[in-house]
């Protein structure tokens, strides 16, 4: 008889300025920290670890070890707290393998240097499709799921799949395609990865845009996903499903802090070096969206 698999304990942070969720995935003592999110203030250009110091606070009140911070992906929403919390719990930071690719696009678009350099040394580890970590008793499986970017990942933790920028709660749909490297029939292939795990995997979500009728909720089933999702339910083809992102992604405004957020997340979360005693973000005019 096949042994169930581990029901890790799953504490979820919502980060409601970005609609971003954090997880600290734990069992015993061992846990690891994904997608952590760094406060940014575009209007005064301050950063703040508020919110990564709550992450902080329920790892010391559960006496925890993270040993891994996890991203799903260079996020274009909000900044990483990534690099702060290497620092802090002296953990290992990794993402994709296809951060390269991403890097090397807005290396380009930022006009970095060539003290900046896209092969992702700025991580402890790129991971693969197939790849395995550990933590302790937890054994986290990297499943490759691109197609919002590059370097999209959805990590398996027990009966926990935490499945980055590919599906949205079931009324909200799925992730954009439109940023460089961004692929609507990767995405779709991506999904149905996703929706072919086991019927009793936990689905958390990286984002939630609830509705003022709800609160954001992190979990969903991979039953609600195939029976309601707007974008990708059952019966719901691929060509179908491309035109639909392509059409729908042309009206899409690009998120509104994707140029500080993406120079700081391709440096692992580090944010620039210091200028005189002052850190300075870069803002490419008229090469980033629509006019």
């Amino acid at each position: 008889m096949q042994q169930a698999p581990h029901r890790p304990e799953v504490k979820a942070f919502f980060h409601a300025d970005t609609c971003t969720f954090t997880y600290v995935v734990h069992e015993g003592r061992a846990a690891v920290v994904i997608d952590p999110v760094l406060d940014y203030n575009a209007v005064t250009a301050r950063t703040s670890t508020a919110s990564a110091d709550a992450v902080i606070a329920y790892v010391h009140e559960h006496r925890l070890t993270v040993e891994w911070i996890l991203e799903t992906h260079a996020h274009a929403d909000h900044l990483s707290a990534g690099d702060h919390l290497r620092d802090v719990f002296g953990a290992h930071l990794a993402i994709g393998r296809g951060i390269t690719q991403v890097q090397a696009r807005f290396k380009t678009l930022f006009g970095f240097g060539e003290d900046f350099v896209p092969d992702g040394r700025q991580f402890d580890r790129l991971l693969e499709d197939g790849d395995v970590l550990h933590a302790g008793v937890l054994d986290i499986r990297v499943m490759a799921t691109p197609g919002h970017t590059d370097d999209g990942l959805t990590y398996l933790i027990g009966d926990a799949a935490f499945v980055g920028d590919t599906v949205f709660a079931p009324e909200t749909g799925t992730a954009r395609c439109d940023f460089p490297g961004g692929d609507a029939a990767r995405l779709y292939a991506s999904i149905q990865k996703i929706l072919a795990l086991p019927a009793g995997t936990r689905l958390f979500l990286c984002h939630d845009y609830p509705p003022v009728t709800r609160e954001a909720v992190a979990e969903c089933s991979i039953a609600a996903q195939q029976q309601n999702n707007v974008h990708v339910k059952r019966g719901i083809e691929e060509v179908d499903f491309v035109a639909m992102r392509t059409a729908r992604d042309a009206t899409l405004a690009p998120p509104r802090l994707a140029l500080p957020a993406l120079q700081v997340n391709i440096r692992a979360g580090r944010l620039p070096p210091e200028e005189d005693g002052v850190r300075y973000l870069r803002l490419p005019l008229n090469r980033f969206g629509k006019s």
